[in-house]
C-alpha cells in the first residue's frame, strides 16, 4: 500500500494542469491520496472535481465567513478501491470524519433532524481542554482542515495546519487551539490500541535541519518544541517517517516561497510531514524488536518530480524578481509512504461521508410533483410544435422539492422560460415568434420564418386583432434599424434628382429615386417642382444639383481644429512618458549590478505602504553567488496607501 500527501494549492489549478482529475489522481500511483489546500466550497462541488473512476473520496470544506476565508484551505482524502461495496479492500475506509472535535457530526444530525433544542455533547476526550468552549470547538473545525478516515489497521488523519504569522496573536492562539485538541484525539485513539498515521502540510518545520535559512534560535519556536515533543526521540509515540529512513539528508525540502523564487535553488522548508504510531501488526508475543515503521513501512521519501523547478528550466526560466514564466504546479511537493502488504479487512462499504452520496453529485430525490411538472412540459412542447426545444433541453429548477412551487419557477435551458410557454387556454399564434416590421415607430406582426429541421419554414402572419405597437426605435448606430431603412441608399456628396429615370418601387410610391439609383425617403421629395426641401432647415436647392459636399472653409475650420487636438493630446502624452520615465529609474543591486525590483511594505507598522528596492535574483543559499545578493534600498518617497 502506498500513501501520498499533497498540498496542491488549488483542486481546479492542479486539475486543469493534468487535464482531469482522474489523470492527477492516477499521476500520483498511490492507494490513499490525501490532498491539502483544496480551496473549495461544498457548494462548488461538481462530479467532474470530486469524483474519479475507481476512486471514493472524503472531502472537508471551509464553512467559515471570516474575511480572507471563503473558499479557503479545504482537504480531500481519495482512496483507490476496485468495489465501494462489499469490499476487504484496505484501501477503503470502514468509517470516515469530517473535523476532529467530534461537533460537525453531531450538528449535521442535529440540522437533519430539525432538533435544533437538543444541545451539542463535547466528545470525553476533549472534557479534559480548560477553557475552551463548545463555539471554539467548531470554530476550530470551520475551516476545513481535517478529514479522518478509519482502514481498520489504522486510523489516517489528513491535516492542513493553519499558518500564524510572527505578531499575529489571533491566529496564533488559533494555531495552539487547533494542535492541543488533535493531540487529545491522538492520545484518545492510541489508548485504545489503535495505531495512528498523521500525514498532511502542518506549516511546522521541526529542526534545524528541515529549514533553508534556520538561525540559532530557530528550535526554540514553540510550534516546533511541540512537534518535536511528539517523537519518539523525544519520549513521544509518534516516528516522524522520512527522518526515520533519511536521518541525516540535507536540503530535503517539501515548499519553496513563490514571491522569492526561491525553488529554482531548491531553498525552502520540509513542512510535509508523514508521522506513525501505534504497535506492530505481528501476532507474536515477544515483541522485542518488532516496530512498525521497520517491520511494515518499506520506503519514505519526497516526489521531486512534481516540483514546478526541474534542471532543464534554469537558463530559460530564470526568475526575474517576479517576472518570470510562471511554473505550472503546486508550491509543495508530495511526500509518500510504502507499506508493505496488509492483511484484508471483513467486508464493508463506503461510508456517508463519502462523495458520492452528496446530493450534488447523487441528485435530489424526485417527488411525484417532479415527474408530473416534466410530463406537463414535454406536453406543452409536444402540442404546440416547438420543434426546436426537445425534452432533454428543459431544464427544471428545484421544480420537485417544493409542491407549491409553479411552473412560473422553472426555466427551459437557453433563454426561453416556461412561463412564456402557452397555457393550455391559449391559441398557438399567441405563442408564435416573430419579427416585427417597424413603419413610422409602429411595430407590425409580419409574417417570418424560421428554420425547422435545417429547412426554411413560413409561419402563418397573424391576424389584424393581434398587432401590437411597439415603442419608438431609439436613434443612433446602435437603434434597432426599420424595415424602410433597408430599402434606402444613403446619397452620395453630390446627387441628381432626376424624376424621369426614377422608378417606384411597390410601396415605395412616395419615394424618389436619385440619378445613381439611390433611394429618397418621401419626406425628402416634397416639392411638386422638384425642389429638394431639408426637414430641419427648410432650405430649397435646385433640382438639377444636390451638393452636400462642405464647404472649403468648414473643412479647413474642421481640419485645423483636429490639428490643434492631436498636438495638444501628444503633447500630453509626452509629458506623462516624462513622468513615468523619471519614476523608473531604479537602483543597481551591488552584487550583481542588474535593476531592482520594487516591493511595497505590507506588514502593518510605521512603514506599512512605504516602497523599497531588493535584488531581483531568486533566493538562494548564500555561499551561491547567482543567488540574490541581498541588497536592499528604501525609495525616495512614501508612498500613500489608498
Amino acid at each position: 500500500m502506498k500513501i501520498v500527501t499533497y498540498n496542491i494549492n488549488g483542486l481546479r489549478p492542479r486539475i486543469s494542469q493534468h487535464g482531469s482529475l482522474l489523470k492527477l489522481l492516477n499521476s500520483l500511483q498511490a492507494d490513499i491520496i490525501c490532498f491539502q489546500e483544496t480551496k473549495l466550497s461544498r457548494e462548488e462541488f461538481t462530479a467532474d472535481l470530486v469524483m474519479a473512476e475507481g476512486y471514493e473520496s472524503f472531502f472537508s470544506c471551509t464553512s467559515t465567513t471570516g474575511i480572507g476565508r471563503t473558499g479557503y484551505s479545504g482537504v480531500a482524502t481519495f482512496c483507490r478501491v476496485n468495489s465501494a461495496f462489499s469490499s476487504k479492500e484496505v484501501a477503503l475506509p470502514v468509517a470516515a470524519e469530517e473535523g476532529f472535535t467530534g461537533l460537525l457530526e453531531q450538528s449535521r444530525k442535529r440540522l437533519s433532524a430539525i432538533k435544533k433544542n437538543l444541545p451539542l455533547e463535547v466528545p470525553a476526550e476533549l472534557e479534559c481542554l480548560e477553557g475552551i468552549s463548545k463555539d471554539e470547538l467548531l470554530e476550530v473545525d470551520s475551516e476545513g482542515r481535517c478529514v479522518i478516515t478509519d482502514h481498520g489497521h489504522f486510523v489516517l488523519f489528513n491535516i492542513y495546519g493553519p499558518r500564524a504569522d510572527h505578531g499575529d496573536k489571533e491566529r496564533t492562539q488559533f494555531k495552539l487551539t487547533f494542535y492541543n485538541i488533535l493531540q487529545k484525539r491522538w492520545e484518545a485513539l492510541l489508548s485504545q490500541g489503535k495505531r495512528v498515521i498523521i500525514v498532511g502540510d502542518l506549516n511546522i518545520a521541526p529542526s534545524a535541519i528541515d529549514r533553508c535559512d534556520a538561525d540559532p534560535k530557530f528550535e526554540e519556536n514553540q510550534f516546533r518544541k511541540w512537534l518535536r515533543s511528539l517523537l519518539v526521540a523525544n519520549g513521544g509515540p509518534f516516528y516522524d517517517v522520512f527522518r526515520s529512513k533519511h536521518p541525516d539528508r540535507t536540503e530535503a525540502y517539501t515548499c519553496w516561497s513563490t514571491q522569492t523564487g526561491a525553488e529554482q535553488f531548491n531553498y525552502g522548508s520540509r513542512i510535509d510531514h508523514i508521522l506513525i504510531a501505534g504497535s506492530c501488526l505481528h501476532q507474536d508475543e515477544k515483541m522485542e524488536g518488532h516496530n512498525i515503521i521497520y517491520c511494515h513501512v518499506t520506503e519514505c521519501d519526497i516526489m521531486t518530480q512534481f516540483k514546478r523547478w526541474k534542471p532543464e528550466n534554469a537558463s530559460s526560466h530564470r526568475w526575474k524578481g517576479g517576472r518570470n514564466i510562471k511554473l505550472e504546479g503546486s508550491d509543495h511537493a508530495p511526500v509518500y509512504v510504502s507499506f508493505g502488504e496488509l492483511p484484508d479487512l471483513p467486508e464493508h462499504n463506503t461510508p456517508s461521508l463519502a462523495a458520492r452520496y452528496v446530493p450534488r453529485i447523487r441528485g435530489f430525490q424526485q417527488t411525484i410533483v417532479t415527474l408530473l411538472s416534466k410530463r406537463q412540459v414535454a406536453a406543452e412542447i409536444k402540442n404546440h410544435g416547438v420543434s426546436q426545444l426537445s425534452y432533454d433541453d428543459v431544464n427544471l429548477k428545484s421544480c420537485g422539492n417544493n409542491s407549491k412551487r409553479s411552473l412560473d419557477d422553472c426555466s427551459v435551458s437557453g433563454s426561453t422560460s416556461i412561463r412564456n410557454l402557452p397555457s393550455s387556454n391559449q391559441k398557438c399564434d399567441d405563442f408564435t415568434p416573430s419579427i416585427s416590421k417597424h413603419i413610422g415607430g409602429t411595430s407590425v406582426e409580419a409574417e417570418e420564418e424560421t428554420v425547422t429541421g435545417g429547412a426554411w419554414t413560413k409561419l402563418n402572419p397573424l391576424p389584424p386583432n393581434k398587432m401590437k405597437t411597439s415603442k419608438k426605435a431609439r436613434g443612433g448606430d446602435s437603434s434597432q434599424r426599420t424595415l424602410s431603412s433597408y430599402f434606402i441608399k444613403k446619397p452620395n456628396l453630390s446627387v441628381v434628382v432626376d424624376h424621369a429615370k426614377s422608378d417606384v418601387l411597390p410601396g415605395q410610391e412616395n419615394a424618389a429615386v436619385g440619378q445613381n439609383g439611390s433611394y429618397l425617403l418621401s419626406d425628402e421629395v416634397n416639392s411638386p417642382n422638384g425642389t429638394f426641401v431639408d426637414n430641419e432647415e427648410n432650405k430649397s436647392f435646385p433640382n438639377s444639383q444636390l451638393d452636400l459636399t462642405p464647404s472649403i472653409s468648414d473643412a479647413d475650420a474642421c481640419s485645423s481644429s483636429q490639428k490643434e487636438k492631436s498636438d495638444v493630446a501628444l503633447s500630453e502624452w509626452q509629458r506623462i512618458q516624462q513622468l513615468m520615465d523619471k519614476h523608473k529609474q531604479v537602483p543597481l543591486c551591488k552584487g550583481h549590478k542588474e535593476p531592482c525590483v520594487p516591493r511595497v511594505v505590507k506588514k502593518p507598522g510605521p512603514n506599512l505602504g512605504r516602497k523599497f528596492y531588493v535584488c531581483c535574483r531568486a533566493e538562494g543559499p548564500s555561499s551561491n553567488p547567482e543567488t540574490n545578493c541581498g541588497y536592499f534600498e528604501w525609495a525616495a518617497s512614501k508612498s500613500r496607501k489608498k
